[in-house]
């Protein structure tokens, strides 16, 4: 019987579909601004773009290749990420030949959960994108397949869930312009070929992600809606019939040399009235900031001589939301020192070596030493305050020191003291007695 039962067990974990073990990122406050880079040294002006006027934790999107999977690299990415404060959104590529993106493998798939697994994330939820615009042949080894992507992603998923639940799966976004020819097919038919071969692919993700540009030409109204616009990602939740939550990880108004003005206008009110009141939405990350060659320089927030076109300052200056995700808190308490001898029966230091081995930055204004004594025992009249020390980065030791004033009265007292992170106990600081004379 034991053993049915574990065999049960597996069976959910591994196969059934809608497997969501990632928290829902709309359950907590969320910061919907963001953008797409291609540079690590960019991070700094994304933080200053999204985490400003009330903004916190904003979302950065970037592009992983098969040939850039160095931990040491990435690790400083979103190491970087965590200082500043943003949420990535990785999305999945192979390799250019010259012509074409090389068709994924999904006997590379567990190369990449290694490489994934290997990283410290920024917060709980771990944002994948597989893959980019399949109905293009371009990005499929020259081919147009929706049988092989639908099985790619169904594949993908189940796997990176398999290895750790907290990963938060998101769909290739798709050119919704695209028509039935050679080299792209019209979505609406791509989708139904995916779910004529895997009818439950889309059990398989976790959020819709939309490619939703303001088109024709990446130059459409602002308050559009259907297909091929600001709005289309609705449209495509229509196509396959589920309510997600939406990741709008490319959007934007091509520029030229007249629409500077109006194109910063434009965005923002497809913000500020469209996206920030869809309670659906998570995440807004345009393409792109900075791009300086062809053929994407058109997209660019960047001017080739370092200054940002008038679309940075506009988004920048909207009123922006306090993020709040969830990030895991683990530690340990290694070393503790704290004389349990007292003969002032005033003020009386303590020092605690930590380590962090979570997600987030350990910071002073969110940790305390907390006297955990049972009240009867007379301890809680020793207070404990001034927890100092400076910011502990993940798997990073630090130095803690608090004051413990003991009570007026002469006597011992047996006290256990807890320190704790973001109201999360991370282990014991003290646990004895204290002898006041």
């Amino acid at each position: 019987m034991k053993h049915l039962f574990v065999t049960i067990l597996l069976f959910i974990f591994l196969f059934l579909p809608n497997s969501t073990f990632a928290y829902d990122p709309l359950s907590v406050p969320n910061n919907i601004y963001g953008i797409g880079v291609i540079n690590h040294s960019d991070l700094e002006d994304v933080s200053n773009l999204v985490n400003v006027n009330g903004g916190d934790w904003g979302y950065v999107k970037v592009v992983i290749t098969e040939k850039d999977r160095n931990k040491e690299v990435w690790q400083k990415f979103l190491d970087d990420c965590r200082r500043l404060r943003l949420i990535p959104i990785i999305r999945t590529a192979t390799s250019f030949d010259g012509k074409n993106w090389v068709k994924p493998s999904i006997e590379d798939i567990d190369n990449w959960i290694e490489f994934f697994n290997s990283l410290n994330w920024v917060i709980e939820n771990r944002y994948i994108i597989i893959s980019n615009e399949p109905n293009h042949s371009k990005e499929w080894g020259g081919d147009i397949n929706p049988q092989e992507y639908a099985e790619y992603l169904k594949t993908f998923s189940q796997k990176l869930k398999s290895s750790n639940p907290d990963y938060f799966i998101l769909n290739a976004g798709f050119d919704q312009m695209a028509l039935n020819s050679n080299v792209t097919m019209d979505q609406k038919k791509f989708i139904s070929l995916m779910l004529k071969e895997a009818p439950d692919v889309f059990d398989y993700v976790d959020g819709w992600n939309s490619h939703s540009y303001p088109n024709p030409a990446f130059s459409g109204p602002r308050n559009g809606s259907g297909k091929n616009s600001v709005r289309g990602y609705l449209w495509e939740l229509d196509l396959i019939n589920k309510k997600l939550p939406v990741f709008i990880t490319e959007t934007g108004w091509v520029r030229n040399n007249k629409n500077g003005q109006l194109i910063a206008e434009n965005l923002r009110y497809a913000f500020e009235e469209i996206w920030m009141k869809d309670k659906s939405i998570v995440a807004v990350t345009p393409f792109i900031l900075n791009y300086q060659s062809e053929p994407f320089y058109e997209f660019s927030w960047k001017n080739k001589d370092g200054s940002y076109y008038k679309i940075y300052e506009e988004i920048q200056s909207i009123q922006k939301v306090k993020g709040v995700p969830v990030q895991k808190i683990n530690g340990d308490v290694i070393f503790s020192f704290l004389n349990p001898l007292i003969f002032d029966r005033y003020e009386h230091k303590g020092f605690l070596a930590v380590k962090n081995t979570g997600q987030a930055i350990w910071t002073q204004s969110e940790s305390n030493v907390f006297n955990e004594s049972d009240p009867q025992t007379g301890s809680y009249e020793i207070k404990i305050s001034n927890t100092k020390f400076s910011n502990i980065e993940p798997f990073k030791t630090g130095l803690v020191v608090y004051t413990l004033s003991a009570p007026d009265q002469k006597g011992s007292y047996p006290i256990k003291l807890g320190f704790y992170v973001k109201g999360e106990r991370i282990g014991e600081a003290y646990n004895g007695k204290i002898i006041s004379f």
